[in-house]
């Protein structure tokens, strides 16, 4: 079954399970909340019990691993800073792709930011995001978690533009996949901890976190002030709080800003994930 089958058929499930929600951007909320209570149950089950196993390597270890993975993205990254205009980004990021690929052992050295080059991470929803289409309602997609209807609708292409996907045979590029998930889980599990012991409502934590994150990331750190409550529409909410937080991230202070650093790595999990080949071995 290919990406564009798939994503007709979850459109068609949200179309289903639609239901009125009190969050503008949640009118799919009794699906979303489903399939959260799945992906926790399958992180709790097996994904968090291999991250915790996975922290007890050598840190240089988990260094290169993250290292090599990231440098990948980088490629990416770089494509779509160049589509954003932002062109001494893009170049910069390619930069560090070449110097990571060819003087850091094919990546497993980041030199790139020892040498003053930051790194970026940019994908096409962004990209979508900056040309001006707004991100639609919010939506849990199951093994992927959090995202928007935006993002979903390209997230086959950001697929497509990680060359990690394109690593054959498959039962070489599959361990590897699994690996890069699990590397990205250890990295969060601190903030993951936070969450479970903060919030009251951890779907409506995580949900609040992410779409604020992810407007931030779209207009890096800048977003425009605007009477619209989520880029979807005027609300009684919005009023004119301008930039403040709402719902639970805004009650919640620094546990809310954790809980940032673990949206942003779901969002990497999402494309490694789908880089997870069923084929035959």
């Amino acid at each position: 079954m290919g990406p564009a089958l798939r994503i007709m058929m979850l459109a068609a499930a949200l179309t289903l399970g639609g239901c009125a929600s009190t969050h503008p951007q949640d009118p799919f909320e009794n699906f979303n909340r489903a399939m959260f209570q799945f992906n926790d149950t399958l992180d709790q089950a097996a994904l968090k019990p291999a991250a915790q196993a996975y922290k007890t390597l050598p840190d240089f270890v988990q260094t290169g691993v993250g290292n090599f993975f990231g440098n990948l993205e980088d490629g990416w990254t770089a494509v779509n800073n160049l589509l954003q205009g932002k062109i001494a980004d893009g170049f910069s990021d390619i930069m560090r792709f070449t110097f990571n690929t060819t003087f850091g052992l094919g990546g497993l050295l980041d030199i790139a930011s020892e040498a003053g080059l930051p790194k970026h991470k940019e994908d096409f929803g962004q990209t979508l995001g900056r040309w001006g289409v707004r991100s639609g309602p919010y939506v849990v997609l199951p093994f992927l978690g959090s995202s928007t209807v935006r993002d979903v609708a390209v997230l086959p292409l950001d697929i497509e533009g990680d060359p990690w996907h394109n690593v054959r045979p498959v039962h070489v590029r599959n361990p590897g996949s699994v690996l890069r998930i699990v590397d990205q889980r250890a990295v969060v599990l601190d903030a993951s901890n936070l969450l479970e012991e903060a919030a009251l409502d951890r779907y409506e934590f995580v949900r609040d976190a992410y779409l604020q994150r992810r407007q931030s990331k779209v207009y890096d750190g800048d977003p425009p002030s605007s009477s619209y409550e989520f880029d979807v529409g005027p609300s009684e909410a919005s009023g004119d709080s301008g930039g403040q937080e709402t719902g639970a991230a805004a009650t919640t202070g620094e546990p809310a800003r954790a809980m940032v650093v673990k949206v942003e790595q779901n969002e990497a999990g999402a494309t490694a994930a789908g880089v997870v080949d069923k084929e035959s071995k």
